[in-house]
């Protein structure tokens, strides 16, 4: 049933998934995409995100942009053949991967309990809304409801606006980021010689813990950090700024990057105003210096003032779709864009693997499962 890609740094390693939505098949996406090699089991019904449009040839592009490169089996886990099934597949395997609530997969039998003592090498990650243990744990929970309980929404936004969230879906993509570092770093762990391990991975917790910076500005005194817009907490000029047809962006994060804002944007008599005179000041002060700024840069277009901005070498960007952004030169250069064919034959793209290894993108599979297409291989195989 396993095959793999031989030239990866995950090749050999075999995973089974019991995970829908996102946050578990983009774990398992990221180990596919490092030659693991993925079988996902699926209800009789399929993974939910099938059912997200945009679908072509009965398939949708959301599932297929987070299931690349795997296999799908279709088991009833409530019936013991197929119990049995899913059981052996992972005791060949060397990880499992969940995303369910607490409880369900012990319900099943398929919980780390039944195979620590069968299989000490087997790493088993569980991916849920607040972990396997405490106050919460039996609560559900979505990308939204993870980024309003730990605190995502309350810095995300204008000051005076409605609560919003951050349009990527960062819980869940947080998470899987945690799982898939876990699940490789336990397997180093495996293959020098040591046991497996079950991890714990509570998407509220992943959340906080990149937000240090907010976090860290907490603990340090005593107050939440508020909504800015785009604005930085600590640093000015530091935001987006209209110009003449069109917002951009410009990141001055010290003294000598101010110094070349100002001389571009033909303010330099705001480098003798003391309200500007440090970054501590300018982040204090930041709103009049927007307002300053945005004066001289109301005079030309935006392209003209991000031209100068980086001749100067300030980071600046344009607002960029996603359309403007798949299409940036960088983005053909790293090689981001793939080809893709979904299983009844449409043709689309997908986003490949961003890394790139001894300067070379890997060569991932980009071929995402018809529902159980794998499974009577599966069964044929096992008699």
């Amino acid at each position: 049933m396993f095959e793999g890609a031989p030239t990866l740094p995950l090749a050999g390693v075999k995973v089974v998934e019991f995970c829908q939505v996102a946050a578990g098949p983009f774990c398992g996406m990221l180990l596919a995409d490092y030659g693991a090699e993925v079988v996902k089991i699926e209800p009789p019904e399929g993974d939910s995100l099938r059912q997200w449009p945009p679908i072509h040839g009965g398939l949708s592009e959301n599932f297929a942009s987070l299931n690349r490169g795997k296999r799908s089996v279709a088991l009833d886990l409530k019936q013991q053949p197929d119990l049995e099934l899913a059981r052996a597949l992972v005791l060949e395997a060397d990880v499992l991967v969940e995303n369910n609530r607490p409880g369900v997969m012990q319900r099943l039998g398929l919980d780390w309990s039944w195979f620590k003592s069968r299989k000490p090498s087997l790493v088993y990650c569980s991916i849920s809304a607040f972990g396997q243990t405490g106050p919460r744990a039996g609560e559900g929970g979505f990308d939204l409801t993870i980024q309003a309980a730990s605190g995502v929404m309350s810095v995300t936004g204008e000051p005076e606006g409605a609560p919003v969230k951050c349009g990527v879906p960062v819980s869940d993509f947080t998470a899987g980021l945690y799982a898939a570092f876990s699940i490789a770093s336990l397997l180093a762990r495996v293959r020098a010689g040591g046991e497996g391990g079950h991890i714990d991975v509570p998407m509220y917790a992943t959340t906080l813990a990149i937000a240090a910076l907010q976090t860290s500005e907490y603990f340090g005194t005593g107050r939440n950090p508020r909504k800015l817009g785009s604005a930085h907490p600590r640093n000015a000029p530091y935001q987006a700024y209209r110009a003449s047809d069109d917002w951009f962006v410009l990141a001055a994060g010290n003294d000598k990057l101010w110094r070349a804002v100002a001389e571009v944007a033909g303010t330099v008599d705001l480098m003798e105003d003391a309200r500007f005179a440090s970054p501590t000041l300018r982040a204090a002060n930041q709103e009049v210096l927007r307002d300053l700024l945005e004066t001289a840069f109301g005079r030309a277009p935006a392209a003209h003032w991000l031209e100068r901005l980086r001749e100067a070498g300030v980071p600046c960007a344009p607002i960029n779709g996603y359309e403007e952004a798949l299409g940036d030169p960088q983005a053909e250069h790293l090689e981001l864009v793939r080809e893709m064919t979904l299983p009844g034959g449409h043709p689309t793209r997908t986003v490949g693997c961003p890394i790139r290894l001894n300067g070379e993108a890997p060569d991932v599979d980009t071929t995402p499962p018809a529902l159980g297409a794998d499974t009577a291989a599966l069964r044929r195989g096992r008699g």
